[in-house]
């Protein structure tokens, strides 16, 4: 299979195949984040799609693609570690096809129910998606069902094509698109879209540093790779062939981002355009904050591609935040155990402007004399000057505080 596996008229063809079935999603600047970043950004939000992901259109291009061609299918099945996997469910479903579903164990939860709730038979199996596609292709041998890559074919990588089309003609101005890269068929499908209408456009790449298979592929380095990562949407370790092929051609360079920037990404769009992205959906803003003068002045395209978080991982996420902002501290304060030094404790924190959440009263397990007592506190704090004030008030008044 070549790179002229998909064309630019596959990807028309695959437009008209799924209009009305699913959203032309909007693409609009952040001019917030245009400010941070100090370049126009334009956030194309397919996390708002019905199933929160893009991977929907290149399974419905799929398989209204097999059910017009008219051959009888017993099934489909795919491998995926969630949003393929509802894509491909809620379409089946919508077009009266059996779903076999392989996902790994890893699969945050709130995937797994949605995945099963399109009334998909959810089968988990091995830690990676590349444990999971093992499974499946044996169990599409056994059971006659057809697979259906999550990246590497070319019908697929033609559906999600059709998000280049819709931001180019909602934006023509982009000149800069910066897209997740997992297996690659977004921006494989991307790209051949985008070089047909603009063949100037700058394409950049994203990968998790912890999954830097394609970055490895395409640029012959020997990036090792990772366990784990909160973008397990492009959590992939063996790129596609057809995709590796189309990116190596199409694509302008390809960069690594690490945690921390798709931590910060991920809570910079709640917090400023009020929307929730998974990890993978924020490694575009991820990868502009880590290098913001590689795109300064530039008019960049951003796909967030995926909103299906898991609610818990969220929940440390604005915490890690908070506590990275100085909006959430810790306090700790050394005193003497007398009665009443709990209150002038609190008293002081309350007249600096900070509120407690949690306060833990320590003499046991504490490295002070037997007649002190340690107290640990959890505030909620405006930021790190913050921080310091309150611990300056203890200190003034006479305790052992710091923050840690």
């Amino acid at each position: 299979m070549t790179v002229e596996a998909v064309s630019v008229a596959d990807i028309e063809a695959a437009a008209q195949r799924i209009a009305g079935q699913v959203l032309d999603t909007p693409c609009v600047e952040s001019r917030t984040l245009s400010e941070i970043v100090g370049a126009q950004v334009f956030l194309k939000f397919e996390n708002l799609q019905f199933t929160a992901s893009f991977k929907e259109r290149g399974a419905l291009n799929k398989l209204a693609a097999m059910v017009a061609a008219g051959e009888p299918v017993k099934g489909v099945i795919a491998a995926s570690a969630g949003n393929h996997a509802q894509g491909v469910a809620h379409h089946a479903q919508r077009l009266g096809l059996r779903a076999v579903i392989v996902m790994p164990v890893t699969t945050p939860m709130v995937k797994v129910e949605r995945t099963r709730g399109f009334a998909a038979e959810v089968v988990l199996h091995g830690e990676t998606f590349d444990e999971a596609r093992d499974e499946a292709l044996r169990l599409a041998a056994a059971q006659g069902l057809t697979f259906v890559h999550p990246f590497d074919d070319p019908l697929v990588i033609a559906g999600q094509g059709t998000i280049g089309l819709e931001m180019l003609r909602a934006q023509p101005t982009i000149d800069t698109l910066v897209i997740a890269v997992g297996g690659g068929g977004l921006i494989s499908g991307i790209a051949t879209a985008a070089r047909a209408i603009r063949p100037g456009i700058r394409i950049i790449g994203v990968q998790t540093a912890r999954f830097p298979a394609m970055v490895n592929a395409v640029k012959g380095t020997s990036h090792p790779q990772g366990t784990g990562t909160i973008a397990e949407g492009i959590a992939v370790g063996q790129p596609g062939r057809i995709t590796r092929e189309i990116i190596g051609r199409l694509v302008d360079d390809l960069v690594l981002v690490d945690e921390g920037d798709i931590e910060q990404a991920v809570l910079m769009l709640l917090e400023i355009e009020k929307t929730l992205v998974e990890g993978a959906g924020a490694a575009g803003l991820a990868a502009m904050l880590k290098e913001p003068a590689r795109y300064a002045g530039r008019k960049v395209g951003l796909v967030l591609c995926g909103g299906n978080i898991d609610p818990m991982l969220l929940s440390a996420l604005i915490e890690r935040g908070m506590a990275r902002a100085g909006r959430l501290a810790r306090i700790r304060v050394g005193a003497r155990d007398t009665p009443g030094v709990l209150a002038r404790i609190t008293t002081i924190v309350a007249e600096a402007g900070a509120n407690i959440d949690e306060v833990h009263h320590q003499r046991a397990f504490s490295t002070l004399a037997a007649q002190n007592v340690e107290v640990e506190l959890v505030l909620q704090t405006r930021n790190q000057a913050h921080v310091a004030a309150v611990v300056a008030a203890l200190q003034s008044a006479g305790f052992a505080a710091q923050s840690y």
